[in-house]
This record gives structure tokens, sequence and C-alpha cells, in this order.
């Protein structure tokens, strides 16, 4: 019986020992290894119930994909309100911003790129860029387009804008439609889309409808208004939202006497023409933003109204003192090589980054300079 109980000491000292052992090895010399092993095992749960995942994935790719996931996740410039007819943030500083506006995403996707958004920051002096989406041109959101690419080339806009530090414009670029109800449907499925998914962003703003025209009147945009803010808010709160005007959003005398005052953070569209659009709309730009409208030009040239013509600096500097005296915000059109005179690149120019001077058209040129940019 001795010899029995001897024996049992004997291997429970052994199996004692070397469980011991290999407790001390793990805690002091494998610590990473059995860190590693943890998240492998959480890997492997997540892969078994995902089809996003390869079931080869490292656990190094995943760490990797959620850190650059989170990094873009929103934009970490200064959220911005409105205060009176000016933009400020969150300290009540006045911000004016400045910037251009892309043609038509769906005849001019190239530009939509990364390599030229941080161009337009860091060369041309940019703080705002302005995603056009035409709607019922061809093309359009609204005709024919495919609005799973368009939707794609919007997102790619957002997050280039968002990565080089700029504010950026989703423009639902009404135009041939004139009349925004006209396609209030799309319009409430595609606001309720990029709402909810940048909903997060600091840098969004939402222009709802570029260009209300023809017999469309401010009852019937304020009408338009009433269904699709609503729809922008229940997913972001706070978001600047510009609303267009009628006649090619130049009456926004309109917005000064029947304003949308049920929501915060609302601009109204001002667009102009420098050899076209000359005293009569600079005097109701004056109007309305020394009586409290807050309005955002959202799309200028320095040709005439057809987007071509002769270049009038004269008449655009006029344009520019009144800006600047009433911290008025502006973008101009438009980022292409078209055949006109509004677009910034000669029609030879076939880059879509990389500018040069020599690669600029005489609006262009014009445009960098105001900008304070320089391509050198």
């Amino acid at each position: 019986m001795k010899k029995i109980l001897t024996t049992i000491l004997l291997i429970s000292l052994l199996v004692f020992s070397s469980c011991g052992n290999k407790t001390i090895s793990t805690e002091s010399s494998n610590t990473s290894t059995v860190s590693l092993s943890v998240e492998e095992e959480t890997v492997k749960e997540e892969t078994a119930s995902s089809d996003e995942l390869n079931s080869e994935t490292s656990v190094e790719e995943v760490v990797e994909e959620n850190i650059d996931s989170e990094e873009t996740d929103a934009s970490k410039l200064p959220s911005l309100s409105v205060l009176g007819s000016e933009i400020v943030n969150s300290n009540g500083e006045t911000v004016v911003l400045k910037g251009l506006s892309t043609h038509g995403i769906a005849w001019f996707p190239s530009y939509i790129n990364e390599d030229f958004f941080h161009e337009l920051k860091d060369k041309w002096n940019c703080s705002v860029v302005r995603i056009a989406m035409y709607t019922d041109e061809y093309g359009g959101y609204c005709s024919g387009g495919n609005k799973d690419d368009l939707l794609k080339l919007v997102d790619d806009g957002v997050n280039f804008a968002t990565d080089s530090g700029l504010y950026v414009i989703v423009d639902w670029h009404i135009l041939n439609d004139a009349n925004p109800n006209i396609h209030i449907e799309e319009a409430k499925e595609f606001f309720k889309t990029v709402s909810l998914k940048y909903k997060d962003y600091t840098n969004v703003i939402y222009e709802i409808c570029n260009e209300p025209n023809g017999n469309t009147t401010w009852n019937d945009i304020k009408e338009y208004a009433n269904t699709i803010i609503p729809i922008i808010r229940e997913n972001d709160d706070s978001s600047i939202i510009i609303v267009g005007t009628p006649n090619w959003s130049q009456v926004v005398t309109a917005a000064k006497n029947d304003p949308l005052s049920d929501y915060d953070n609302i601009m109204y569209a001002l667009h102009f023409y420098a050899d076209t659009h000359r005293d009569s709309l600079r005097n109701t730009l004056e109007d309305a933003v020394s009586n409290g409208v807050p309005v955002f030009v959202t799309e200028y040239g320095i040709c005439d109204a057809s987007g071509n013509g002769a270049v009038n600096e004269d008449e655009s500097r006029k344009w520019m003192e009144l800006l600047d005296k009433y911290n008025v915000s502006s973008v101009t059109w438009n980022i292409s090589n078209k055949d006109e005179t509004s677009a910034i690149f000669k029609p030879s120019c076939t880059k879509n980054s990389g500018f040069t001077y020599d690669d600029l058209s005489e609006s262009g040129k014009w445009v960098l300079n105001n900008l304070g940019g320089s391509l050198d």
C-alpha cells in the first residue's frame, strides 16, 4: 500500500511540474503569440459567418483593413452651420468656402480621382469641390443613366474630397427637368441613400435642386424642399442643405420673402455668369444677404450664361468684390476640357491630374489666380 501511495505521489508531482513549466513559458515568452491566437480564433469565427472575408485572409490584413475603414469613416474637418447670412464653424467664426465644380460626372468621370482632388486642395487652393450629377440629361440619374455607376462616382468624389481635406457639395443637378418635383421619387431615394451613408461626415453639403427654371415657382420649390429636407434630416440632423431658387437660381428674393423657416442650416443658391448677369443680379444678391438671407453661389462663370462667349474680367471683378464684402461662398463652373469658355482646361488637354499652367484655358488661368493657387 505504501508503495502504491508513493507511486501516485510521484506521478502527481510530475504532472504538476509539467503544467507549471508550460504556464511560465507561455506567459513569459509567448504573450504576443497568445494574443495573436485569440485574434486568429476571432477571425475564424467572423470568416465562418461572412462571405466577404476569404478563409485565407491573414490577421494582419484584417486589422489593417479595419484601421483604414476607421480612418476614412468620416471627415476630420470642422462641422459647419449657418448663422444669419454666413457660414460659421463650431466657434462661431465666419467661414468662406471657395472652389470648383465638376461638369456632369456622367460625361467627365475621369476627373473624379484621388490625385486631382489633392491638387484642388494643395495647388488650386480650393476649400470645397462640387460633384454635379445631372438628373434628366443624357446619361442622367433619372434618364437612363447607370445609377450604380453614378452613385459610385459620387461616393468616390466624397471620399477623395474627404481624404484631401475638402468640403464637398453633393449636387442633384436638375436642368432640363426644370421643376424638381418631376423626379421627386428618385430624389427621395437618392437623398435617403447618401444622407445615411455620409451622416457622420462633417464635410458634406447637400444641394437638392441645382437650377429650377421655366415656369417653376418658389411654391413648387418649397413643396419639393419640404419633402427632401426631412428625409435628409432623418439621417443627418445638421449638415448644410442648399436649396435652388427660381429662374435658374437667381430669384433669392423669394427666400427673403418666404424662407424655409422650419429647418436649421438651410442656404439658398444663386448662380451667375458675369458677362450676362450684371448690376441687376448683383443688387438682388446684395439685397438678400444684407437682409440676413444665407446665400451660397454654388455655380458661376466669367463668361456668358451659355458657358461660352468672351471672358469678362471687369464684370467678374465686380462680382468677386461683392462676394468678398458679404462673405459669400462660391464655386466656379467647370472642371472639364469641354470646348467651351467656362471649362478650365483646354480641349487639347487629355490629362486627369498633374496639370500645368499651359494646360489651362483662359477661364482656368483666371480661376487659378482668383483662388490664389499655383501649379508651379
